[in-house]
């Protein structure tokens, strides 16, 4: 696996696939940095060997040439983060950015327009992605929030630097991470997922089923298996379709030795509002009219017992309607275990939109290993799948 480490880009211009897909405000403020901090390593390294930058990525999903989406609104973000002025150019291909390239020294930075303003980047275009690769010497991607995509600049454009490009730091993080869980994580190996149905989570569950030793099966997705068991879950979610598929993951888990652990007590609410009248109940004696919103004590002590006694963990997906208050304290809970879990020496990797989210607004981003940049993509390596983006640089 080739990374920036590999290279010398003393008076090289890197040409680098970032994710700086970032949320902005009304007055077109980043509110959220977090994709531009990560990717500040890399770029950081590179002007440091005496090398220059060339940044491109996509914002948004606009369609042709909007203002709105223009990556000059984050320019200075960047800047900020970076702490060096970063130039902008108003295309990401043709004269104007090439000339830009052209007067580019080392030690600085250039930030290209937004790729998706042509519809080449997502149609994996081979001459737009030739257009790009005008513009490097060695092309780095360090985006993994893409990396499931075969887009021109994740993908394509990666062919015409045969012996001349490399993993950034984000994203060889990224695949180390979720090799860790996979393949090479110390035992005991647990997986927590959450989240509300176990449709989109099938995948995920068969692969690693022969990687973990621990299963434990959270959110909405509990009362599928709970229903497919005979209990009774009242108006909570539930696939119906799908408790066949329960009952098969169950069996199949027994089969490979797995402990499957399921909430056994839920916080249940008369109504989905964090006003709601509540009671803790039995998860199999939900009653009618109520309906399980979050993880109830027990399954929370029984869960921590399990956190404890694990050596690596990936966490996907809330245990409960985090987002009401009234129903946050079974994941909050779950992760002040990972966090004592990984103090006392596990790995943990939190992925996923919801628990990132999750992590992010209860304050454990820094008592976790590692929390993913990539939602979609994490999931489709966890599925097995191997993404595009990472393969045409191993290629």
């Amino acid at each position: 696996m080739k990374t920036l480490n590999d290279f010398d880009f003393n008076n090289k211009k890197a040409l680098i696939r970032v994710d700086f897909n970032v949320p902005l405000d009304e007055d077109y403020n980043v509110t959220d940095n977090t994709r531009i901090v990560s990717a500040k390593p890399t770029i950081i390294k590179i002007l440091e060997d005496g090398g220059s930058c060339v940044l491109m990525s996509h914002l948004g999903r606009p369609k042709g040439a909007q203002d709105e989406f223009s990556l000059k609104h984050i320019s200075e973000e960047v800047s900020n983060v970076l702490g060096v002025s970063v130039k902008f150019v108003s295309d990401c291909v043709g004269e104007k950015a090439e000339q830009a390239v052209a007067n580019l020294q080392p030690g600085e930075v250039l930030l290209l327009e937004n790729l998706r303003f042509y519809s080449e980047e997502t149609a994996g275009d081979e001459k737009f992605a030739e257009q790009l690769s005008k513009l490097g010497d060695i092309y780095v991607n360090d985006a993994f929030g893409t990396a499931h995509r075969a887009h021109a600049s994740t993908t394509i454009v990666a062919q015409f630097f045969p012996e001349k490009k490399c993993f950034g730091y984000l994203l060889a993080q990224e695949i180390e991470s979720i090799q860790k869980v996979m393949e090479t994580g110390e035992k005991p190996v647990l997986a927590v997922l959450g989240g509300a149905k176990v449709s989109s989570k099938i995948t995920i569950i068969e692969n690693i089923l022969d990687k973990v030793d621990h299963l434990i099966i959270g959110g909405g997705m509990t009362f599928t298996f709970i229903k497919a068991q005979g209990g009774q879950v009242g108006d909570s979610i539930c696939e119906d379709d799908k408790m066949e598929l329960a009952l098969d993951i169950l069996k199949q888990a027994k089969e490979k030795n797995v402990q499957i652990h399921i909430p056994v007590d839920v916080v249940a609410a008369n109504a989905f509002s964090n006003d709601a009248e509540t009671q803790i109940v039995d998860v199999t004696k939900i009653p009618e009219g109520w309906q399980g919103l979050d993880a109830g004590p027990k399954s929370i002590e029984n869960f921590n017992k399990v956190v404890l006694e694990s050596k690596t963990i990936l966490w996907n997906g809330p245990l409960g309607v985090f987002e009401m208050p009234t129903f946050a304290k079974g994941t909050i809970a779950l992760g002040d275990s990972i966090a004592e879990a990984t103090k006392n020496g596990a790995f943990s990797l939190v992925g996923g939109g919801d628990s990132v989210a999750a992590v992010k607004q209860f304050g454990f981003e820094n008592k976790v290993s590692y929390v993913s940049t990539g939602g979609g993509a994490m999931l489709e390596s966890l599925e097995g799948k191997t993404l595009p983006g990472i393969a045409a640089i191993l290629d």
